[in-house]
């Protein structure tokens, strides 16, 4: 094998070792280390929980309910398929039984595996009836996130094998991705699909005439989804059936719901991270409940637990032989159930992790389709793509990074996915789409000339939308600039009772490592506020002008959904906003959009404000309007912010 595909191969595997033992370590701080109120606060965990009903569910998991009992709207990060751990806290600190001393938290020596969240509630798969018991005699306990051991397996397992391979599909694939094969296209007539744009039409036809790869690129606002939508459908007139993949449940989700729509039978494997019933009914544990047999299967399954609930004194043998009887025939009809329900369908929808699911074991499919392919780090990719005969990337390299916490790790290239080493390697087989949707021209223009060379252009429908007359469709309000601020700062009277600022400045919390800035805060909705008033409440009611307020740290999110919900004036317009983090709102679009950057210093420090990609998001999600709320004087030290102001400030040529 050449050495640049086998050495690129081992340099991702000790990045992604450097990333596993980071990651660990912070784990192993926030569990000794870190308070429960700052965890709580991080989104790390719930405290106190109360354990609810548990039961068997239709995979024969043992499940528990945990509810939060003291509510907060602090953002968390649980979600289903994620690994937690369980905890209590003594007033003695004292260890208690089948626990491990972590100052005054007692951790459980065992993980499960979150299936459900909704609000307060959590559903979690526990191991055993072992852990459920511990967990009922448990006094002030708390569930956490804990480090996802099985995904890392499953990567590192993955970039091993597809290193080893000396010859078959998977060892050409990795010459094509990494080495020096070409990848090859078949001869196919073009098809006509007159409700696509010329791109997206494009992009369909080289997505069927793909041998072994092909690049959907898909700028904001260019309908990546429709297109890979449309490419999966025609695939499905060559193929009996196709594996599609993302990086996170919820993009799982979103592109399973649109080829249901499109009248597509889906399987979906994993836990679906929308809750609501559209979801559900294609789900792979719903479809098995419903299976003609699943009644069957679940007595069977029953009556053993039954039979060892009440195990015999005497008679083991004859006991443990009609253990095995039954078992057996629990799996005939589990391995029935299973060729009906994959028979049926005719894509199987899962994460990447989600592809080494014991229900797809051994399967095989000619076309691996992996959505948001830029956000996957190159590892959890090769998990499907073991799977696959030929694969197709869509998303946008340009946009949101994979998540890498360790800095090493990402300045050794970690970083770099899959689908930007086949656009730089093979680009005769990226097909970019061109024309955007949603964003005003002015807006669109500046993420087009900055990250697409240019490329990008507006349908003529959206081009010129607007809220208001003859104004702009981008702003940056410069908070070194008082002429500017003062202009939106409430009468006198009307500040009355707000907290005055002692800090004019960005800040940092002392039990977080985000940022805030509480001044640029209380400008960005007195801002939001003027503009409403300009507008009218009438109208923004009447049809529903949405709002997303952005901001790149989660401690000005914070702060800010702190002071919008205090501020009786957005009482009425609630429904309509929403505040988050850029990566909060990737794949979402607004009418409005404001952006505080947060990073007001003497230095010019700017931090992760250097990563550009997360701009170009918080950026091209407004249709109409986008205001940026910055200090001048500490963001264009940076080329790319002055880049932006002088942009902003520039009308545009007639």
């Amino acid at each position: 094998m050449p050495a640049s595909s086998l050495s690129w191969l081992q340099r991702q595997r000790q990045l992604l070792k450097l990333e596993y033992e980071y990651e660990k370590a912070q784990f192993r701080q926030q569990t000794e280390a870190a308070g429960v109120a700052r965890k709580v606060k991080q989104g790390l965990c719930w405290y106190p929980v109360r354990f609810g009903k548990s039961y068997y569910n239709s995979l024969n998991q043992l499940v528990v309910e945990a509810e939060r009992t003291e509510y907060t709207d602090e953002e968390h990060g649980f979600e289903p398929g994620k690994q937690v751990c369980f905890f209590t806290q003594d007033a003695s600190g004292e260890l208690r039984r089948n626990g491990t001393q972590g100052g005054r938290l007692h951790y459980f020596h065992f993980t499960a595996t979150v299936s459900f969240v909704d609000g307060n509630l959590m559903v979690a798969a526990l191991p055993g009836a072992e852990a459920l018991a511990l967990l009922r005699e448990s006094e002030r306990a708390g569930v956490q996130l804990a480090l996802d051991e099985t995904t890392y397996r499953l990567m590192f397992e993955a970039l091993e094998k597809a290193a080893a391979a000396k010859h078959g599909r998977l060892a050409e694939l990795r010459e094509i991705f990494h080495g020096t094969a070409m990848a090859g296209k078949l001869h196919l007539p073009p098809m006509r699909f007159p409700w696509l744009n010329p791109t997206q039409e494009t992009a369909v036809n080289e997505v069927l005439r793909a041998k072994d790869v092909m690049v959907v690129h898909g700028p904001p606002g260019t309908g990546k989804t429709t297109t890979l939508v449309e490419a999966i459908h025609e695939t499905l007139h060559r193929e009996s059936q196709v594996l599609v993949c993302a990086q996170s449940n919820m993009a799982v989700d979103w592109i399973a719901e649109k080829l249901t729509d499109r009248g597509v039978s889906v399987l979906r494997v994993g836990n679906p991270s929308r809750v609501n019933d559209k979801m559900l009914s294609f789900t792979y544990e719903r479809r098995f409940e419903a299976h003609p047999s699943y009644p069957q299967l679940w007595a069977i399954r029953k009556t053993i637990r039954e039979l060892y609930a009440h195990r015999p004194a005497t008679g083991r043998e004859a006991f443990h032989q009609k253990i095995a009887r039954l078992r057996d025939r629990a799996t005939e009809l589990e391995i029935s159930i299973n060729e009906n329900l994959f028979n049926d369908a005719r894509v199987i929808a899962c994460t990447l992790a989600g592809s080494a699911h014991r229900v797809l074991m051994g399967k095989k499919f000619t076309t691996l389709f992996i959505d948001e392919a830029a956000q996957a780090l190159e590892a959890a990719c090769w998990i499907a793509i073991q799977k696959a005969g030929r694969v197709i990337l869509a998303g946008d390299h340009r946009q949101l990074p994979p998540t890498v916490k360790c800095p090493e790790a990402l300045k050794g290239g970690l970083g770099q996915t899959l689908m930007e080493s086949v656009a730089s390697r093979q680009p005769a087989a990226v097909c970019l789409l061109r024309t955007q949707y949603r964003m005003n021209e002015q807006i669109m223009r500046f993420s087009s000339e900055c990250f697409y060379g240019g490329k990008v252009e507006s349908a003529p429908e959206v081009k010129y939308r607007g809220i208001l007359d003859w104004e702009s469709p981008m702003e940056w309000i410069d908070t070194a600039d008082p002429t500017q601020t003062a202009h939106f700062l409430p009468p006198e009277e009307e500040r009355e009772g707000r907290v005055p600022d002692h800090d004019s400045g960005e800040t940092q919390s002392p039990d977080s490592t985000s940022r805030a800035n509480p001044t640029e805060a209380r400008l960005t909705l007195d801002i939001l506020k003027h503009y409403f008033q300009k507008i009218g409440k009438g109208r923004i009611l009447e049809e529903r002008i949405d709002t997303g307020i952005i901001s790149p740290y989660k401690g000005q999110v914070r702060l800010l959904r702190v002071l919008l919900r205090r501020d009786e004036f957005f009482k009425p317009y609630r429904h309509l906003l929403s505040v988050n983090t850029v990566d909060g709102f990737q794949g979402q679009e607004r009418d409005i959009i404001l952006i505080s950057m947060v990073r007001s210093n003497a230095e010019g420090q700017i931090g992760f404000l250097h990563d550009l990609r997360r701009m170009n998001v918080a950026i091209t999600r407004a249709r109409m309007k986008l205001i940026l709320v910055g200090d001048s004087h500490t963001l264009c030290r940076t080329a790319f912010y002055r880049r932006l102001y002088d942009y902003v400030h520039t009308p545009p040529a007639q």
